[in-house]
């Protein structure tokens, strides 16, 4: 097949990797002795030397493996970005079992899916969301509840009296410095994650290699539930290492980390690429754009992955022209296009190329990145290292050439296993071409005559939210659990900021007619999923328009949202 994106390729790097035959923890394992006395993590001033990283994690590990966690178990990993995260992350893979990584925005309702269905028996998660998950293990069934649950404090991760603990927002103090009493669970025990890692237990013998399952991330699609997404060792490892090599990664690398590690760019481009390489991770818990600001400036950042809205906002600061970005040589990111006013700024002010890329939980990431060096602008780049993408008439499965619109299959290490006890929605997911299992993305896109592919429309129904993906049928299912809700369609809408903002048009039960606002509704969402879901826009209607059949057609309530 023709290449044409071979032109533009870095020649500094292969076209393909060979991925190591060893597991994720062997990363953290071997930067630890490289460079046991090198930060690994930064967090509000707090250094965590890569051997401190690893001791830590094992003690958490031996502590898993007392409570019962064997090879193959899945752990529920529920936190913001801090340095527990990745202790407890790497202290599942070592104790042989699934990191099960979640959403913190999720409420009660939400959990619920994300105990039972991987058959989770332990989790772990900060104080702040312990509630939430002890009152969703609550309302299940006995025989589907929890074991266990570790509860970390976020003060257990740094001094916020340090004197290099730098700007902390007032909106932060109370979520980041109240020490939160721990919940009691159901049917389970609750540890305090000291106590967790004050141990001196036996740690148990390493037992996964590349092809061992390694996380369970969720997505959502077009109907109902979010299904688990297989990633074995081996996927992962493929994009941690080649997103390195493709960021000019080295150990001297300072990356900024700030996009959530529960979703997987921050989980593999970010995290687990850098302690691959034995970087420095200087970690927000969320985003702040003028403590962002400050710490590229302090800790002279070099490489930072984003999506476009946090560029935007904080080259919008008052204070921006206090801070010092030149340290800055890598910058990019997805989820959403970067405006190209914004992505020329940033070249006139520091001579940056942003890098956009593209990817899905099913791929690890990215499957689509531009070359650093010839970025194009609003594109998605070009197939990855070791990636074969082709653009497919998504009806015949013909190839079709330049310029022609279709659907993007995507063949590479860096793809999935299959759908977690989904052999339907697995078998619907992959195609065979050519010999090889390319698995269907539901995005439709063109490529050019140089090889860069670009997005043109989704095959899926899905709205896209500065970078966060919300699939309507998942939100519909959550709304009609409100009692004045006869029927919903969620679509998207315009949003300046977000680009994509959710928007929920509402039947009324006749009962409740006149006694439920739009308000109303939008609070009741707010207190039941995750507020990136929730409806921003909440329209009342008489009656949804139906197809013959009687299915709500969505497409005609989205055509007829103004999109200007």
């Amino acid at each position: 097949m023709d290449r044409p994106h071979h032109k533009s390729w870095p020649k500094r790097l292969p076209h393909s990797l060979t991925v190591p035959a060893t597991s994720l923890w062997d990363n953290l394992a071997i930067s630890a002795r490289r460079y046991p006395e090198k930060a690994a993590i930064v967090f509000f001033g707090r250094r965590y030397p890569y051997a401190e990283l690893q001791r830590q994690a094992e003690r958490l590990a031996a502590r898993l493996h007392a409570m019962g966690v064997r090879k193959g178990d899945r752990v529920v990993l529920d936190m913001q970005n801090c340095p527990q995260l990745v202790i407890a992350h790497f202290a599942i893979l070592r104790a042989n079992a699934v990191v099960v990584p979640v959403n913190p925005m999720n409420r009660a309702e939400e959990l619920k899916h994300y105990i039972v269905d991987p058959d989770a028996k332990v989790a772990i998660t900060t104080a702040d969301l312990a509630a939430e998950i002890a009152r969703a293990d609550a309302e299940l069934p006995q025989e589907q509840r929890l074991a266990h649950l570790v509860v970390t404090q976020f003060t257990d991760a740094f001094d916020p009296a340090a004197p290099d603990a730098g700007p902390m927002p007032e909106a932060w103090k109370p979520w980041l410095l109240t020490r939160h009493a721990l919940p009691e669970l159901a049917s389970g025990r609750v540890t305090a994650w000291t106590e967790a890692l004050a141990n001196d237990l036996p740690l148990p013998p390493v037992e996964v290699g590349p092809a061992d399952l390694a996380v369970l991330p969720y997505t959502s699609g077009t109907t109902g539930n979010p299904k688990g997404c297989m990633h074995p060792h081996r996927s992962l490892l493929h994009n941690a290492m080649a997103s390195s090599l493709w960021g000019n990664a080295t150990p001297e690398a300072v990356t900024l980390l700030v996009v959530p590690m529960f979703h997987i760019t921050g989980m593999v481009s970010v995290m687990h690429s850098n302690i691959y390489t034995g970087s420095t991770l200087v970690m927000m818990p969320r985003w702040d754009r003028d403590v962002a600001g400050w710490l590229i400036s302090n800790w002279r950042v070099t490489n930072w992955t984003n999506i476009p809205t946090m560029v935007i906002d904080l080259l919008g600061s008052p204070n921006f022209g206090s801070y010092d970005l030149s340290s800055l040589a890598y910058i990019g990111g997805g989820g959403a296009a970067m405006p190209q006013a914004v992505a020329q700024r940033l070249y006139d002010l520091f001579q940056l190329r942003y890098v956009e890329g593209y990817g899905l939980t099913e791929t690890a990431a990215p499957s689509h990145t531009n070359p650093p060096d010839a970025p194009k602008q609003q594109c998605l780049g070009v197939p990855f290292l070791s990636c074969d993408a082709r653009v497919v008439d998504p009806e015949t499965l013909r190839e079709l050439p330049p310029g022609e619109s279709g659907e993007i299959l995507i063949h590479g290490p860096m793809v999935f296993d299959g759908y977690w006890k989904r052999p339907d929605a697995t078998a619907e997911a992959f195609v065979m071409l050519d010999g090889k299992r390319f698995f269907r993305s539901g995005d439709l896109g063109r490529m050019d005559e140089d090889g860069y592919f670009f997005m043109t429309d989704r095959l899926k129904r899905m709205i896209n939210a500065s970078g966060f993906k919300v699939w309507p049928a998942e939100v519909e299912a959550l709304m009609f659990r409100h009692p004045a809700i006869q029927e919903a369609c969620v679509i998207s809408a315009r949003d300046t900021y977000r680009g994509e903002t959710v928007k929920a048009v509402v039947v009324l039960r006749a009962s409740h007619q006149g006694k439920v606002s739009e308000q109303d509704i939008v609070e009741w969402c707010r207190q039941n999923m995750a507020v990136y879901k929730v409806p921003r826009i909440v329209e009342f209607a008489a009656a949804l328009p139906k197809s013959g059949s009687g299915k709500v057609m969505w497409r005609a309530l989205q055509e007829a949202e103004p999109r200007g």
